[in-house]
């Protein structure tokens, strides 16, 4: 059994898409629960069994804080059993364990396979503990899963490339105009954020409208292999800008590279920015289903979604009474998109092969 080690670089894209771990977080006291949920009664089981996409850096200190929160009695510990490429790959080990769940709780660093999961009716309704005004886009309708912590996806903009503010992209749309051919960039619209990117585009525009804009993409921009390495490209001015997330983004200008980021489509007739959340889930069939409960209802606390904004990530609070701003977000407010993301991911699957067909 491996335990964490905080060595591993915030900066690849595997820390979400790339390598998932398997988190056995032990339930050492009867006691622990007091502390953890006031009046809860006493679980019967002792441990939660976490699949996660996201990376040990990142979910450690969440997991050490639900341990102090337990006054101690509840150990985090960690062990590896095979690495995953992406989401996808974990989703589909639950799958495959369906008849005999391992796991309770599945914590993804994204929306579109915990959608995938809810339709195939794997995931446990949990009533949600979230604070007045909590997006109503941002749970599931039939409260198998619920959203937190998100990141932006956002235009990185290289001001050596672009001096002039009033010469920066405001729109996502304009990946498809001519002036920028070959100097934007888009990473590869089958994975990930990016997925769920294409997904919520798809569910905008149309079908028709959304194949003959990621047509003319596919021709006018330049085609990364992930999120990542858009963030790079404009960092290192091969490109002029490129849509990324905002975790990559703020990498860059954390790193002192010339760059700048913009929240894009704000106009009044424009979608506004797209957030995507962290989504927890409680998974259909649970061995432990208290426990599951207990920590699915810390990791939705406006002090989870204050320490993932504090991090490297800068991800964005969902939860009004969160504290910390993220220096991620702009000196001004932002407009969001409102997206029905159970929508969008029900037509994914017939999208994504025409999708695979302009970006092999």
């Amino acid at each position: 059994m491996k335990r964490w080690t905080l060595g591993h670089s915030m900066r690849s894209e595997a820390w979400r898409n790339q390598r998932a771990v398997i988190a056995t977080v032990l339930l050492i006291t009867a006691g622990s629960f007091s502390v953890v949920c006031v009046g809860c009664a006493k679980p019967a089981e002792k441990e939660v069994v976490v699949y996660t996409t996201v990376d040990k850096e990142s979910s450690a200190p969440i997991f050490s804080a639900f341990h102090r929160k337990a006054g101690g009695e509840i150990q985090p510990t960690i062990k590896s059993d095979r690495s995953m490429n992406q989401a996808g790959d974990l989703v589909d080990q639950i799958i495959a364990e369906q008849a005999q769940p391992i796991a309770d709780v599945f914590w993804n660093g994204e929306i579109l396979q915990t959608i995938r999961l809810q339709k195939l009716g794997l995931l446990q309704p949990h009533s949600w503990n979230v604070t007045s005004g909590y997006p109503n886009d941002m749970q599931a309708k039939d409260g198998t899963w619920c959203g937190f912590a998100a990141r932006a996806r956002v235009l990185l903009v290289n001001t050596k490339a672009l001096p002039d503010p009033r010469g920066y992209p405001q729109s996502v749309d304009e990946l498809a105009d001519p002036k920028w051919s070959q100097n934007c960039g888009i990473a590869r619209p089958l994975v990930g954020t990016s997925s769920t990117h294409a997904a919520v585009i798809r569910e905008l525009k149309g079908e028709e409208a959304a194949l003959q804009w990621f047509t003319t993409v596919a021709e006018n921009a330049v085609v990364y292999p992930t999120n990542q390495s858009v963030a790079i490209a404009v960092a290192t001015g091969k490109v002029a800008w490129g849509v990324t997330d905002s975790d990559f983004a703020i990498t860059e200008r954390d790193d002192d590279r010339p760059v700048a980021i913009v929240f894009p489509d704000q106009a009044t007739d424009a979608p506004g920015t797209l957030r995507i959340p962290n989504t927890i889930a409680i998974l259909k069939g649970a061995p432990h289903p208290v426990a599951a409960a207990v920590l699915v209802d810390y990791l939705v606390t406006p002090q989870t979604e204050d320490r993932l904004a504090m991090g490297s990530g800068a991800q964005l609070p969902l939860s009004r009474l969160a504290e910390h701003r993220p220096r991620v977000l702009p000196e001004g407010p932002v407009r969001w998109m409102r997206v029905d993301f159970e929508s969008a991911a029900g037509h994914w699957e017939s999208f994504a092969p025409e999708l695979s067909k302009l970006f092999p």
